[in-house]
Order: structure tokens, then sequence, then C-alpha cells
């Protein structure tokens, strides 16, 4: 019976690492501006867009600094109009990411709890349990994305968000000048990368303290 109500516990603390593996991997996506740096350049953003590459990365700047926790409370680009439904939509984006963001430390908070507690009675099964979970979630969306990024990226659009509001029209919202789709396909595939090598150390650390118990 406690055999059982310990590997139950080890599937949910598995469970709560993935999750953190995801919103980690989300968070530091977001914040990884070296990417978007090489994708402006690589897409020659400047001249699809009209702008200088300076107005450009100062603009996408202030929104990912409004998408943070830290950042502030509204959204005014230095060199672009908005719309009324651009406002809204990137109200609603923020809060998505601030769920994102808020799980970092939670999930964290978690499973150090749950990793002390599981080191103490040695067990580290929780450790192949999150390896395979955060292998399979990504294994998905690989072969979704591969399939048919478009398909992903309209779907994703149309779970999260109960509007058509991120359907934007250049000539009020140039936001989307800047905003390809490869690039979030680049960020998609970024995030994919970071819960797989998360997934890699985890099933690195459960190899390693399985072979050590059997000698």
């Amino acid at each position: 019976m406690q055999e059982k109500k310990y590997r139950f516990g080890q599937w949910v603390l598995g469970i709560v690492l993935m999750l953190f593996l995801i919103s980690f991997s989300v968070t530091v996506t977001l914040n990884f501006r070296p990417l978007y740096h090489w994708d402006m350049k690589s897409m020659n953003l400047s001249a699809s867009s009209g702008l200088t590459e300076e107005q450009i990365l100062r603009n996408y700047d202030v929104l990912i600094d409004y998408n943070n926790i830290w950042g502030p409370d509204t959204l005014e680009f230095p060199d672009l109009a908005m719309s009324e439904s651009g406002r809204i939509h990137f109200e609603e984006v923020k809060r998505v990411f601030l769920v994102f963001e808020w799980m970092v430390p939670i999930t964290l908070a978690a499973s150090v709890l749950g990793i002390v507690f599981y080191y103490r009675k040695n067990q580290f099964r929780y450790l192949k349990y999150t390896a395979l979970l955060s292998i399979f979630t990504p294994l998905l969306l690989g072969i979704a994305i591969a399939a048919s990024w478009d398909t992903v990226f309209v779907m994703f659009h149309k779970i999260v968000f109960r509007n058509d509001f991120w359907i934007f029209d250049a000539s009020t919202d140039p936001v989307i000048t800047i905003l390809p789709d490869t690039f979030f396909l680049h960020c998609a595939l970024l995030i994919l990368v970071g819960v797989l090598i998360g997934s890699g150390i985890c099933g690195f650390l459960y190899w390693k303290k399985e072979k050590r118990q059997k000698r």
C-alpha cells in the first residue's frame, strides 16, 4: 500500500517537473532576444516593414518587456500604431505568458519539496516519469509542426483565444510586419528543444541512480 502511495506521488512529481520544464522553456524563449535579432536580419524585416533595424528592435523590446511579470500594465509602441482589437489581443497574450511565468516559481518550489522528500526515501522513479512525459509531449507537437506548421499555428490561436483579434491587418496594426510566422515557428522549436533537454537530463540522472543502486 505504501509502495503504491509513493508511486502515485512520484507520478504527480513527474507531472509537476514536466510543467516546470515547459513553463521555464516558454519563459526563457520569450526573453531570448538574440533569436529575434537573428530572424530580423535573416528575413530582412527592415525591407518588408519599412522600418529601420533600430526601430524594429525598439518596438520589439517594448513588446517583450510588456509581456513580462515586471513589465508595464499598458502597451505603447514608440513607432507603431495599434488598433483597439490589437490592444485587446496583446492584453490576452500577456495573460497567457503570465500563466507560464508564474508557473515557473510555483512548480519549482513544489518540485524541490518533492525531490527532497523522495531523496530521503532513496526513490528516484519520478525522474523516469518526468523524462517520459517530457519526451511524449514535444514529440507529438513536433510531429504536428512537421506535418503543417500553419495548421498548428491557427489551431493554437483558436484554442487559446475566443475571438479573431489575432488576425491582424497591417494597415491598422503594422506590428504584424515585424512578427512573421517563421519567427513564431522558431520560438516553438526552441521551446521544444528546451523541454527535450530537460527530459534528457532527467533521464540521464535516473539512469545514473539506477546504475549506482544496482551496484
